[in-house]
């Protein structure tokens, strides 16, 4: 099955962003993708567009994470192969992380919210470490899970002092806040650093429906 949302459809939240919210973070530009005609951009910033961050158009790898709650804090898991045939959104954060607090976990909360219920859409929320391990610590996965009332699935992804998380590397992410959403053919048909949450629910809503 074809899944191709247009640019109209999910779009990327970067315009208006602080400068502080994007420190020791590279930011994504991409040009048209092979779904469709989805195209996601970071005009604000005015960078050339790149192809090193994301893996949009490729089949997902299974999550290598170790450590996962559930929705109540108590030891879980949660694999991509759990979830076949279904759309899964993923969300990366740092605990420290202003851009996530600002608009990555208000945007998840509303999505995963509007979607509560719905047996054909899957959410996980992953803090992968690859600075600020002092503060970024496993504990703040509970706390963050408790703060936004995230009623989903939570990783805890740590990469060396001197590397990064294995999230990070496979699905080449570009910092956090960072969105993944993947169809239920397991393609990543959408990686940045915000997502429009309205039109994000709409496109969900007429995906399942």
């Amino acid at each position: 099955m074809n899944y191709s949302p247009d640019l109209a459809v999910i779009i990327s939240m970067n315009k208006g962003k602080s400068t502080d919210m994007i420190t020791r973070r590279s930011v994504l530009k991409s040009g048209a993708i092979a779904f469709g005609s989805m195209v996601l951009s970071s005009p604000d910033f005015g960078l050339a567009a790149t192809s090193n961050y994301g893996i949009t158009g490729q089949i997902a790898p299974e999550l290598q994470v170790d450590y996962w709650i559930d929705e109540n804090g108590d030891p879980s898991k949660f694999t991509l192969a759990d979830h076949e045939d279904k759309w899964v959104f993923l969300k990366c954060f740092q605990s420290w992380c202003p851009g996530c607090h600002s608009h990555g976990f208000p945007a998840l909360k509303q999505i995963s919210d509007a979607l509560a219920g719905n047996p054909k859409v899957a959410f996980a929320g992953i803090q992968t470490v690859f600075e600020g391990h002092y503060t970024n610590t496993i504990d703040k996965v509970r706390e963050i899970q408790l703060q936004y009332d995230l009623r989903m699935p939570m990783g805890h992804d740590p990469g060396p002092e001197n590397g990064n998380p294995k999230t990070m590397v496979n699905y080449r992410t570009g910092g956090t806040p960072w969105m993944i959403l993947i169809n239920p053919d397991r393609e990543v048909i959408f990686n940045d650093f915000g997502i429009n949450a309205e039109k994000a629910i709409a496109f969900l809503v007429s995906q399942t429906s």
